[in-house]
């Protein structure tokens, strides 16, 4: 079992441009994606990282983020993220995909060898955890189930809506939900980037934190900011998600 991170790579946003382009420090010039690669390069677990990048010509740029951080990268079609997703994997032959989304810097990942074994372990075809606030999670997602989805999906599925088809259909998919500690289940917590004031808030964690790509991110510490500077959790925790990527 061969497991790729796989992150899905555009500037095109209708509310914030170049999401993961934009600097949680702006000073030493740490973007949001280059954030996120550091973080998942002190995973073992994880044997590959590799950029799936949309094919328009203003994404170029991210293929030099990719070189300049030594990953190999795809690039596919801008709507079909599914299809993308699933040449980065073919591309370092992984059977098994870890997606997060290139505009969530903070993700929990405390429990990936936990869960990656289990995995494993019982041929899952799905696996993901539940209760934490928007962005803080990650997925693991066999190669089968995202081919199937597009084989059998239409359109919408073969979309940045990459787990629809599985949702729509459990009944083929073997599917594990995993719980976190209940301090981390926290709906009112916002840690994605969408809208400037998402921005805002992951640049304060950052700062306040003292946040670097060399260390390994304490999620336990950014909730326990935002508990005790709830002006700074109240910027952007009234935005609604609208259609999430898990439907479970």
């Amino acid at each position: 079992m061969r497991l790729a991170a796989v992150l899905a790579c555009r500037n095109q946003s209708s509310r914030l441009y170049a999401k993961p382009l934009q600097n949680l420090d702006v000073k030493n010039g740490v973007s949001i994606l280059s954030y996120m690669i550091a973080q998942l390069k002190k995973y073992s677990e994880i044997n590959d990282i590799v950029l799936a990048i949309s094919e328009n010509e203003e994404n170029s740029i991210y293929s030099k983020i990719s070189i300049a951080h030594g990953l190999p990268y795809v690039i596919g079609d801008d709507n079909d993220v599914l299809a993308r997703l699933i040449t980065g994997a073919e591309s370092v032959k992984a059977d098994h995909v870890l997606r997060v989304t290139t505009e969530s810097p903070y993700t929990y990942m405390d429990n990936l060898s936990e869960i990656y074994k289990y995995h494993y372990d019982n041929n899952i075809d799905y696996s993901v955890t539940k209760g934490l606030p928007d962005g803080a999670y990650f997925e693991i997602i066999s190669l089968s189930a995202l081919k199937m989805s597009w084989d059998e999906g239409i359109t919408k599925h073969r979309s940045e809506l990459c787990t629809l088809y599985i949702f729509e259909n459990k009944d083929k998919f073997k599917l594990a939900q995993h719980d976190v500690p209940q301090i981390l289940q926290r709906n009112d917590i916002r840690l994605t980037v969408d809208w400037p004031e998402d921005l805002i808030v992951m640049r304060q964690v950052y700062e306040a934190l003292k946040l670097s790509p060399d260390v390994k991110l304490n999620f336990e510490a950014v909730i326990k900011y935002l508990d005790e500077n709830p002006k700074i959790n109240a910027i952007n925790n009234w935005i609604d998600s609208g259609i999430g990527r898990v439907w479970f």
